[in-house]
């Protein structure tokens, strides 16, 4: 199923293509614009501006809460109905120290907030969080693709395997470029492993 696009392309290939190149370049303005410092690290509203600025050229829904049911595989992400709830709740989430801001991350992607672009957005949010809160971010160049997929999927159960992971990739370049498009160049990456379903409510 294709997305409805600002584009008005048909093609899953060509979106993919032009999404990937169009947020590239809105998440590398968001950078070197300073808009990232000036919104509050860890609330739903900052997730929602950065999503909004990395779509806005691309989808109507851009910031948006979504409006259907997500699963991937046999993983359902939190129900529409009980989605706003969720994100209330993770936004009052303590983020003081590494393994409260990684528990706040890990909720994230279960609520999974939005229909397209989930990986991209959180994973900023979550090096302004560390940003912030222990001035360090993730160096994503250091982060294997297969132990973080894994890890991910086993934590809603098990959180242990992704804050070690990550962990290890910490670093305090937080005004180094290179090191935040890492995190949007293997956002894209791991995005492509991950099939939806959704059910229009």
């Amino acid at each position: 199923m294709i997305l409805e696009n600002k584009l008005g392309i048909t093609d899953s290939l060509e979106l993919a293509r032009q999404e990937e190149k169009i947020s590239k370049k809105k998440a590398v303005e968001l950078f070197e614009s300073g808009r990232l410092d000036s919104m509050q690290a860890g609330t739903v509203d900052s997730l929602k501006k950065i999503h909004q600025f990395l779509f806005e050229d691309i989808y109507e829904f851009a910031g948006e809460i979504r409006t259907v049911n997500l699963a991937k595989g046999n993983f359902r992400f939190a129900p529409v109905m009980y989605l706003q709830p969720s994100l209330n709740h993770i936004e009052q989430m303590p983020q003081s120290d590494f393994e409260q801001i990684i528990e706040k991350y890990v909720e994230m992607n279960i609520a999974h907030p939005f229909r397209e672009g989930n990986g991209r957005s959180t994973r900023i949010w979550l090096d302004q969080i560390l940003k912030k809160e222990l001035k360090q971010v993730i160096d994503w160049s250091k982060v294997d693709k297969e132990d973080y997929l894994l890890a991910m999927e086993r934590s809603p159960i098990r959180d242990i395997e992704i804050k070690y992971v990550l962990k290890q990739a910490l670093t305090d370049k937080i005004h180094d470029r290179e090191i935040y498009m890492k995190g949007i160049d293997h956002s894209y990456y791991y995005e492509g492993y991950m099939i939806y379903k959704s059910e229009e409510l």
